[in-house]
């Protein structure tokens, strides 16, 4: 039997290895020097002024929504179509998300429904990068600056992906909305094995950021441990335990050096796909408009509508191939079954059919171009001569 291609692996070797050994034998293995050189180079990575490192996106987009003052009785605008915490980081501060649906062509935020979306209880606006491909972020601005809103993106998938600005390529973290926030879960296109980052252009956001993420301590560890004078911390608010250890920072610092390359990777294999399924009569590989660069963190594609998604994905799990479903859609969920824990403007019908007629295929940047030819062939197959996948 075939050797199982998975949907995703992360790229790690000895250098990560090596990286995480220096550390260890340092003696200095929670938030510290490792911690602080990450976060100085990924914000030159992204051109950001400021980038906070944290324990994880999640918590990120907590500390970013309670930085612009996101609090109970709040609504904050976002999508149903994408991973519960986005969701969740709003009822961690006791606001409701209000969900709008997705552009029908894609997978991100419509950004023409957001106005309609706005009431006196609005707060903010968070809008996601879906899969690594950029949402309209200039539409969004648009009516958040109209709006008097702040912006933040969750930009969880989209490490290294890039907007056009002005003419000139920027890549997402790049501060055009208020903060974006960056996973590094093993799914994305760089891992620490979990952990997060903030970037942002105002000094208070990160002052706040850094401050929260350790208890609210008014002195660090890493001041109090190199004071000459002893000294005692105070705790003037609530803060959380958010931090990023240094072990994890240096398999990051290590996975950013090498991110070109990977993305440069990902892209090849991105356009082999979109060529060879476009022999497939109906099937909908994603697009980039002219105005984005996906780092394709992950390859979704649209089944045709007489196609079975289940048996599609099963058939392919069959033959040693590993898919996943389309992007869940948060509403659906028993943890939101509660009618208060949301708000909704419409039935939702782009996102719910979004998670019932796409799939994730296999793409990571250690794949051959022979393991995506097994790919291809076997959806093909599947899809033109096996009409028991049809519904």
């Amino acid at each position: 039997m075939s050797v199982q291609i998975p949907v995703a692996k992360p790229l790690l070797d000895e250098r990560e290895v090596e990286a995480a050994r220096r550390v260890i034998l340092s003696g200095w293995v929670t938030q510290g020097p490792e911690v602080a050189a990450f976060e100085r180079e990924f914000a030159n990575f992204v051109a950001a002024p400021h980038a906070c490192a944290v324990s994880n996106c999640t918590t990120a987009l907590h500390l970013a929504l309670k930085a612009v003052g996101v609090g109970p009785g709040d609504e904050v605008i976002t999508v149903s179509h994408s991973f519960i915490a986005t969701a969740n980081a709003i009822r961690y501060c006791g606001a409701v998300p209000v969900f709008i649906d997705i552009e029908p062509d894609g997978y991100n935020i419509d950004p023409d429904l957001i106005g309609a979306a706005i009431t006196r209880s609005t707060r903010a606006i968070l809008c996601v990068h879906q899969l690594g491909m950029p949402c309209d972020l200039a539409r969004v601005m648009e009516v958040a600056g109209i709006n008097g809103l702040p912006v933040i993106e969750d930009a969880a998938c989209a490490i290294g992906s890039e907007i056009l600005h002005d003419e000139n390529w920027e890549k997402i973290g790049k501060p055009r909305g208020d903060i974006a926030c960056f996973s590094f879960h093993p799914r994305k296109v760089v891992t620490t094995g979990d952990g997060g980052m903030l970037t942002t252009a105002d000094p208070e956001y990160d002052r706040k950021f850094r401050l929260w993420r350790q208890h609210s301590m008014s002195v660090s560890d890493t001041v109090r441990h190199g004071s000459r004078e002893v000294t005692f911390e105070s705790y003037p608010e609530l803060g959380y335990n958010y931090r990023m250890t240094d072990v994890q920072a240096a398999i990051g610092r290590e996975q950013l050096s090498r991110l070109p390359e990977i993305i440069e990777r990902r892209r090849h294999l991105a356009s082999i796909y979109a060529e060879r399924l476009s022999n497939i009569p109906g099937l909908e590989p994603p697009v980039e408009p002219h105005w984005a660069r996906s780092n394709w963190q992950s390859y979704c594609v649209r089944l045709p509508e007489t196609a079975d998604q289940r048996k599609v994905m099963q058939a392919l799990l069959d033959r040693g191939i590993s898919t996943r479903r389309g992007v869940m859609n948060i509403h659906l969920e028993r943890a939101y079954a509660d009618p208060a824990s949301f708000r909704r403007t419409s039935a939702l019908k782009h996102s719910v059919a979004a998670q019932n007629e796409a799939i994730i295929l296999p793409l990571y940047a250690q794949m051959t171009e022979d393991e995506l030819g097994r790919v291809v062939d076997a959806l093909e197959d599947i899809m033109v001569h096996h009409p028991a996948m049809a519904d």
